[in-house]
């Protein structure tokens, strides 16, 4: 023994969500909302964290018009004061490709690992039911940004939603927060681009 205190190993953020969809999708029944229900929550904070892994998904150009839809439900439920996830049927039924998911798990592994060494319970107050629309409202503007089929622009968004859902569903403040002004960054840089071409077609049209 060497007299100091053996440091318990934090178990990996990917590890539910790797399991849950692998069983499911060898059932045939991997869908939004049955992973959601299977990770044992219909918290906001799973919620936000599966739904943006879903749009880091290898997909086509424009298709966050359809993966970002979750989210935009999610954090608007959590802007109008909703105590848990309703999911319309038509968008939990929403099929999922378990290989894609996994690949996109993988992709955010640099980000996790990170989280898993510094997540802990603190500045708790951030959660009080006072600030859940707040926030929600916040998290509603990140999502549209998502949303927007703008080029260049859809990772930063995702990864800040990430963050911020890993921070809910941990209760830690302070990565919650980290996330939030990677979400105003993300605005900040959507409205850029989306200045930028207008100010492009203005020139192109004069």
């Amino acid at each position: 023994m060497t007299g100091k205190k053996a440091k318990r190993k934090r178990p990996s953020l990917s590890l539910p969500i790797l399991r849950t969809s692998r069983a499911q999708h060898r059932a045939g029944t991997l869908t939004l909302g049955t992973l959601l229900t299977a990770l044992g929550e219909t918290s906001f904070g799973w919620a936000i964290v599966v739904f943006s892994l879903v749009t880091l998904l290898p997909l086509p150009p424009g298709t966050t018009l359809l993966t970002a839809l979750p989210l935009l439900v999610t954090s608007g439920q959590m802007a109008l004061g909703y105590p848990h996830v309703r999911l319309p049927t038509r968008l939990a039924g929403l099929r999922i490709d378990q290989d894609r998911l996994r690949r996109g798990v993988l992709r955010l592994r640099p980000v996790t690992r990170r989280l898993e060494r510094i997540l802990r319970p603190r500045y708790i107050t951030l959660f009080a039911r006072r600030n859940e629309r707040p926030l929600g409202l916040v998290l509603f503007v990140i999502a549209f940004a998502l949303f927007l089929p703008v080029p260049l622009s859809g990772w930063f968004p995702a990864v800040s939603l990430f963050t911020v859902g890993v921070g809910i569903v941990e209760r830690d403040g302070l990565v919650t927060f980290v996330g939030l002004i990677l979400g105003a960054l993300s605005v900040l840089l959507t409205v850029a681009i989306i200045l930028s071409l207008a100010a492009g077609a203005d020139a192109l049209l004069h």
